[in-house]
C-alpha cells in the first residue's frame, strides 16, 4: 500500500498530464480553425469564394460595381458588396487605378469625395468634346422630347416620377438632356432623397421663351390632373 507522500506525487503528476493534454487539444483546434484543409490563407474555402463573390474575381466584381454606380462608391460600400476585407478592396482599387494609368486607357479610376468612380481620361478630352458638340447639333429623339416635356411641365421632378409618366426607364435620356444643358439637378426630393430635375435657361433660349409661364398649355393633351396625381402617388418616387 502506497504512503501519503507517494499518493500526492501521483495526483500532481496526473494533473500535469491532463493539463498538458488539454493545451495540446486547444492548440490543435485553433490551428485547424485558422487553416482547415482545403481553405485558403484568409480562412475562406477556395471552392466557396467564387459563389460568395458573385464574380470571376475581385477585380471583375469591383469593375462591375463601379461601372454601375451613378455616384462615387466608398471602400466600405464596395467591401460589403463583394464580401471582402476593406484592406484587400482598397489595395485592389489602387492597383486598378495604377494599371489603367500605365496602360493609358480611355478612362481612369479616381478617388474623389471619399469614393471611387470611373472618369474619362484627361488626354481623351478632345475626342469627347468633339463627340458632345457634334451631338448638340443632332435632333432630339422622340423619347428625349417626351421626357423633356414631362420635366418642363412637372418640374421639379425625379427620374422615378418621369419614368412613371412615360412608362419606361428614362435614365439614358436624362443623361442626354443633362449633357446638352437642357435640364439640371436642383436639389433632392424631401421624401425619397432622389435628385430632382428642372429645365435650364438654355432650354428657354432654345425654345424662344422668356419664362416657363410662356409654355403652351397642354391640358387638352393630358389626362385629368387628379388621375395623374393618383398614378404618381402609387409609384416609387425614388430614382
Amino acid at each position: 500500500m502506497k504512503g501519503p507522500t507517494m499518493s500526492d506525487a501521483d495526483e500532481r503528476q496526473e494533473r500535469l498530464t491532463d493539463e498538458a493534454a488539454e493545451v495540446d487539444e486547444i492548440q490543435s483546434g485553433e490551428f485547424i480553425h485558422e487553416a482547415p484543409v482545403g481553405d485558403d490563407a484568409d480562412g475562406g474555402s477556395v471552392d466557396d469564394q467564387p459563389a460568395e463573390l458573385g464574380a470571376p474575381s475581385l477585380t471583375a466584381a469591383l469593375e462591375a460595381l463601379l461601372l454601375l454606380a451613378d455616384e462615387p462608391m466608398n471602400v466600405l460600400e464596395l467591401a460589403a458588396a463583394v464580401h471582402e476585407r476593406v484592406e484587400d478592396v482598397e489595395m485592389e482599387l489602387h492597383r486598378l487605378a495604377e494599371e489603367y494609368s500605365d496602360q493609358m486607357r480611355g478612362f481612369d479610376l479616381r478617388e474623389v469625395a471619399g469614393g471611387w468612380r470611373y472618369y474619362t481620361r484627361a488626354e481623351c478630352s478632345p475626342v469627347v468634346e468633339r463627340f458632345v458638340l457634334d451631338g448638340q447639333q443632332a435632333r432630339l429623339t422622340q423619347a428625349s422630347l417626351e421626357t423633356l416635356a414631362v420635366i418642363a411641365y412637372r418640374q421639379p421632378i425625379t427620374r422615378g416620377r418621369v419614368s412613371a409618366v412615360r412608362g419606361v426607364n428614362v435614365d439614358g435620356v436624362v443623361r442626354t438632356l443633362l449633357t446638352r444643358g437642357l435640364i439640371e439637378e436642383a436639389g433632392t426630393d424631401g421624401e425619397s432623397g432622389a435628385h430632382v430635375y428642372v429645365t435650364t435657361s438654355h432650354f428657354l433660349e432654345r425654345m424662344g421663351l422668356s419664362s416657363l409661364d410662356e409654355l403652351p398649355p397642354l391640358a387638352e393633351h393630358l389626362p385629368d390632373l387628379s388621375e395623374l396625381e393618383d398614378v404618381l402617388g402609387t409609384v416609387d418616387v425614388g430614382e
